[in-house]
């Protein structure tokens, strides 16, 4: 499995397949596994393999917000002490409505640190949800950048 750097063609036919949407399935490796022609299994133990050896990092998902009636989407930048940035982004990466959450460097012009996407049904609860936020975790300087549109999102594309 994966001894050298040369893929097979079925390696090449598997990082082709799993660089689509998974199919919507209960068991989507399954679903796959059976377009390739080989077990779950075997599928499994590949990936597997693939990230032990440092070929895939990590899966992602997107999310069609607007499609899951999620219209109202903003992106919060808060101002934290950088001493509590661990800390106060785990609270706040907790919070279920927030689906990202990670700490940018500042600019003069621009003192927010952490940010957070916040998705909700509407712009107001969004904004209900980043005051709870803000109350929980004891930060009061932040802004919210909300989307006005959703731009079309692409996965990379290998083989």
């Amino acid at each position: 499995m994966i001894e050298s750097d040369e893929f097979t063609e079925l390696d090449k036919r598997i990082i082709r397949e799993i660089g689509q949407d998974l199919p919507d399935s209960e068991r989507p490796y399954q679903v796959v596994a059976e377009r390739l022609g080989i077990s779950e299994e075997t599928l499994i133990a590949r990936l597997r393999a693939y990230k032990e050896r440092g070929i895939i990092r990590r899966f992602g998902a997107i999310l069609y917000h607007r499609e899951a009636g999620l219209g109202g989407n903003c992106m919060v930048a808060w101002k934290v002490p950088d001493s509590e940035v661990p800390c106060i982004g785990e609270i706040m990466a907790s919070v279920k409505q927030v689906t990202h959450c990670y700490e940018r460097l500042t600019h003069p012009d621009w003192p927010y640190n952490l940010y957070t996407m916040i998705h909700g049904k509407t712009k107001k609860e969004c904004a209900e949800i980043a005051e709870m936020i803000s109350r929980k975790v004891g930060i009061t300087d932040y802004r919210m950048l909300c989307s006005t549109r959703e731009f079309k999102k692409t996965s990379m594309r290998y083989y």
